[in-house]
């Protein structure tokens, strides 16, 4: 992964040890007396016509602020944490060709100097890519200018640059050069310098103990599956979040093969996994006194004369029976054996996250994060992504559309072939039936939470604040302040 270094320091901006300088402004008409401490940069500002507006960036000549190139940009009329975060994200997405970087704040947003931190971090980084020469390069290290920031802030922006960091990584890879088996040792990579235990079941093992849903998916594809269970067990812990990963390393569709054009993008469909690995990563580097369990359910959807077909029967890691009427809808089977496997252990709660439908996209578009679930995990999830300024929505999972998942020879079926309305609930209550009961039968399930990030995974349009074009690493800052707050609760 390639991000900048942050440090901070309390000294003047923007000193001379840096390349360039940045200068976070709020809008100008909102907050006038904000440049006062910055002689002559208002009248600088007024002559180009720079209002300080959202993201909105420049780099001007300010003589009598320093000698660096210097820029500005703006964080809009909301002067909060986000708008500050987003636009410490432009900044260092923005200022290309120079390795290290000043950034300070104007005026009333400096209390929210953390926020800028995240966002440097965020915006900072850099896929190295595959090309043979190189291009525009960002800052390898920023020194934010500020009092209002400690170490702690700074070590907790570092380690969630990484973890956004980790799935850009891992979801831009080719799929020609990341087959299950890799993906499961990047897996093992990633914590190798944590306090993480790692299980990685082959296609052996997985057949001894019956992932009947991975297999099934898998065996169309000469690449085998693999399962990856991560435990960060803290002696201290006070409360105990599984995570589910949807890992399919690349879908064709199976036999029901997608269009030419659907198939453009599908190495990103293991999206899931890597989320649930870099959130995983990042609890446990912070040292949160919080359990967390993620398991990766890793495989390719390839169409062959060995793959499942329209029609046939898996049978689940729990003994339940699916009649496969659609293999492009072959995430739901992964996750089912991921949910079960996960239930096993009984946690406090259940999330997993997939791209999971495209139904997500004509309901939410391509910056809200699908969620679904049980009510009250569902409204402690979207209260971390609020805290988090995640994007995120809720959807209902109507009891009358249980009937639609009636087969008449299995359980269930995986698709409504018939019916494309409500796909993604049909896909939410399909998962719920696999999450496992608190105690005997009749006791509730496990408390549980579905993400659909299927639109909110990667930006296909322009850049826009921290976030560049590709993969955004969605629900990774929401799972760790959910983490956060549970722990915060228990002191």
């Amino acid at each position: 992964m390639t991000l900048p270094a942050l440090s901070h320091t309390a000294e003047p901006f923007p000193g001379s040890a840096a390349d360039a300088a940045v200068l976070i402004v709020p809008e100008l008409e909102a907050f006038p007396d904000s440049l006062e401490p910055y002689p002559g940069l208002k009248d600088v500002l007024t002559a180009i016509g720079f209002t300080g507006g959202a993201s909105s960036f420049a780099r001007v000549h300010a003589p009598e602020i320093t000698s660096l190139p210097f820029a500005v940009v703006g964080a809009g009329k909301a002067a909060d944490a986000a708008s500050v975060r987003e636009a410490a994200g432009t900044a260092l997405r923005s200022l290309t060709g120079f390795d290290s970087v000043a950034l300070a704040i104007a005026g009333p947003l400096d209390e929210f100097a953390a926020a800028a931190a995240e966002g440097a971090a965020y915006g900072g980084y850099r896929f190295e890519g595959y090309r043979s020469k190189a291009g525009k390069t960002r800052a390898t290290s920023v020194t934010l200018h500020s009092s209002h920031v400690s170490d702690e802030q700074i070590e907790r922006a570092r380690v969630l640059g990484e973890a956004l960091a980790l799935v850009k990584d891992l979801v831009s890879v080719p799929a020609e050069w990341q087959s299950p088996a890799g993906l499961a040792q990047s897996a093992v990579d990633a914590v190798a310098d944590l306090d993480v235990s790692v299980e990685v079941l082959d296609e052996k093992a997985l057949a001894d103990q019956g992932f009947g849903g991975v297999l099934g998916v898998a065996q169309g594809s000469a690449r085998p599956p693999r399962v990856v269970r991560l435990d960060y067990a803290p002696a201290e812990a006070v409360s105990h979040i599984a995570l589910v990963g949807k890992g399919i390393t690349f879908d064709t569709g199976g036999l029901s093969l997608k269009p030419a054009a659907s198939m453009v993008g599908m190495k990103f469909d293991m999206a899931g996994s890597a989320t649930v690995l870099a959130t995983l990563r990042a609890i446990a580097a912070l040292r949160l006194p919080v359990r967390v369990t993620a398991w990766m359910c890793i495989t390719d959807n390839m169409p062959s004369g060995s793959a499942t077909r329209p029609g046939d029967v898996l049978r689940m890691l729990d003994g339940q029976t699916v009649e496969v009427l659609n293999t492009d809808a072959e995430g739901r089977l992964v996750l089912a054996d991921g949910l079960v496997a996960a239930s096993r252990e009984k946690p406090d709660v259940i999330f997993d996250v997939a791209t999971l439908t495209g139904a997500i996209l004509v309901a939410l578009g391509h910056r809200h994060t699908g969620v679904m679930g049980e009510d009250e995990a569902v409204a402690e999830y979207l209260t971390a992504a609020e805290t988090a300024d995640e994007l995120a929505w809720p959807l209902p999972l109507p009891e009358y559309m249980e009937d639609s998942l009636d087969s008449p020879i299995a359980d269930m079926i995986n698709a409504n072939m018939g019916d494309r309305a409500g796909g993604s609930m049909f896909a939410g209550l399909f998962l719920q039936r696999f999450v496992g009961r608190t105690a005997g039968d009749d006791s509730p399930r496990i408390p549980w939470v579905h993400l659909d990030i299927a639109g909110s995974s990667e930006n296909g349009s322009a850049p826009y604040g921290f976030t560049d074009k590709g993969a955004t690493g969605a629900t990774v800052r929401s799972l760790v302040a959910f983490a956060e707050a549970r722990a915060e609760e228990a002191r």
